[in-house]
Parts: structure tokens; sequence; C-alpha cells
């Protein structure tokens, strides 16, 4: 069985022997290919001659990319992608492409191609932000742009943030990645302190996203002293996503400008002991499977 496999696999044919996946023409074999995923054009693309050079077709990775794809390529220098095939730059956008100084990164999900974006607090503008008495910048490598910004004591909670962009049409999802306390290393181990974590288990925070014809917005408490049924923890001492909304793009063009805030203007309290890293926007749907782990 395993010799009649091989010869199929080669396309090695004996006398008695029928036709091989070597004897697919190139063009059906691209052809089959439209219809799979990256990762599984690529696995395919060892078993012989021509799947590897239907897996290296400008014609199959044309249909993997974004249909505005040249929006993200100008986020770079001309010489790291120029004269390179589809293929290529399907894998170079894959990786995070930084602009807006580095604050912000866009990348391509490496399954589907769709676009996701990542947004750092320093992106954003956070009121108190350069008055050490209640905000520092605390380096860590827990965040992707290696910086949060950390919340000792404050009485006027708000951070604000805006992107512009022309994301393909997509449903998308906005979310916050937060973590209640400070955490750092000791002895090799994370440890997580909660010194000036108060306050947010009084009132709730506001989320809020718009574009110029959409608006979504919700409320929660950052904090309690219940147990957290979805995560099977507390609220302390993890990063956790807060979701905002959902917006829908119908095309690329104009570009689309995304609003988004996190407020807690109740001044009859103080709160303090918040880190917020970054703002994430993700085809809802695959944010949806990453959240059960079909994707990784």
């Amino acid at each position: 069985m395993g010799a009649s496999l091989s010869n199929l696999t080669d396309g090695t044919n004996g006398a008695a022997m029928g036709p091989g996946l070597g004897d697919i023409p190139e063009s059906c074999v691209a052809c089959v290919f439209t219809y799979l995923t990256p990762p599984e054009i690529c696995n395919l693309a060892r078993l012989n001659r021509a799947f590897r050079g239907a897996a290296s077709s400008d014609s199959v990775w044309e249909k993997k990319l974004p249909g505005n794809y040249q929006n993200l390529l100008v986020l770079m220098p001309p010489e790291r992608y120029q004269n390179l095939s589809k293929k290529d730059i399907f894998a170079l956008l894959s990786r995070p492409i930084p602009f807006d100084d580095g604050n912000k990164e866009v990348w391509l999900d490496r399954v589907t191609g769709r676009v996701c974006m990542a947004i750092s607090a320093k992106a954003m503008t956070i009121t108190g932000i350069d008055d050490r008495r209640y905000w520092n910048w605390v380096s860590t490598e827990e965040s992707r742009f290696n910086v949060v910004a950390y919340l000792q004591q404050i009485w006027w909670f708000e951070v604000d943030g805006v992107v512009k962009f022309h994301f393909p049409a997509d449903i998308y999802t906005l979310s916050f990645r937060l973590h209640l306390g400070r955490f750092s290393k000791r002895l090799g181990r994370r440890v997580s302190s909660f010194e000036h974590t108060h306050g947010w288990d009084m009132k709730p925070v506001r989320f809020e996203l718009s574009t110029d014809d959409q608006l979504a917005s919700c409320e929660c408490y950052l904090d309690d002293t219940e147990q957290d049924h979805e995560n099977g923890n507390h609220k302390r001492g993890c990063w956790r996503e807060y979701k905002v909304g959902e917006f829908i793009v119908s095309d690329s063009e104009p570009a689309t400008e995304v609003r988004f805030s996190l407020k807690q203007i109740d001044c009859t309290h103080s709160k303090g002991g918040l880190c917020v890293d970054s703002v994430f926007i993700i085809p809802t749907d695959l944010k949806e499977r990453q959240r059960i782990g079909i994707l990784k």
C-alpha cells in the first residue's frame, strides 16, 4: 500500500500503473488551490513538482490577498516588496506592519487573508498621561508594543483614540486589552500587585466606538468579587479583552475613520491600578473562531 501511494504521489507510472497525482496539469491544481487556505496550499506543495508550481502561482495567491492590499504595501519602503511574487507578498503582509511611528500595526490573518489591526496605548489620548502622579509608562514583553500605560490613581478616567484606514469590506469587532493590577517578574515568576487597584467595582466604565454612520457602546464593571464564569477566574491579575462593539465596512474606498473610547468620569470616587495595553480591530467571525480555538 505504501509503494502504491508513493507511486501515485510521484507520478512514476509503470506499465500496469494508472495516472498519478503528478499527471494532473498544473493549471488544474492551481484552480483547486484557489478554494484552499494558505496553510493547506503550502502543505500540498510538498507532494510533487506540479503541486509546487501551482502553489507558487500568482493567480492562486492573488485571490488570497485582499482587494486593496496595495494600501498595506504603501506602509513599507518600496524596496521591501518590489519584484516579489504574490505568494511572497502574502507572506510579507502576514507579518505585523508598523505605522504611525510604530504605534499601530496591521497584518493579514495567515489562514483567511483578512485584515487585522492593533493600536498601542501610545497612539491614544489619555487624560493626565503626562503627570506621573497619575500615570506611568511600563516596559513589558507582555505587550506586542513592549509598553503599557499604568494608572496609579485618578478621578477623571478617559482614554480616546482614532484610526483612519482603508479597511476591506467586512464586519469588524473592536476590543480593548486591559489588565487589573501591576505585574512584574520576581525570581523568574510572574507576580501581580493590587496595591493601587480600587474603584472599578463602584461604577461601570463606558466603552464606545463610532464611524461616520455607526455607533456602538456598552458598560461593564472592570472589577468585582464574584467569580468570572466565562474564564473561570477573577478579573484581576490577567489580561482581558473587552469587546466594545462591531462596525461594518461596505467598501475600502474611501478610508473608514473609527473613533473609540474608554471612560469612567464619575468624580465621586477615585480609581487606579489599571494597565491599558492596546485596542484590537479584528474581523468579527475570525475573532469568534480564535476565541473558541479554531484558529490560532
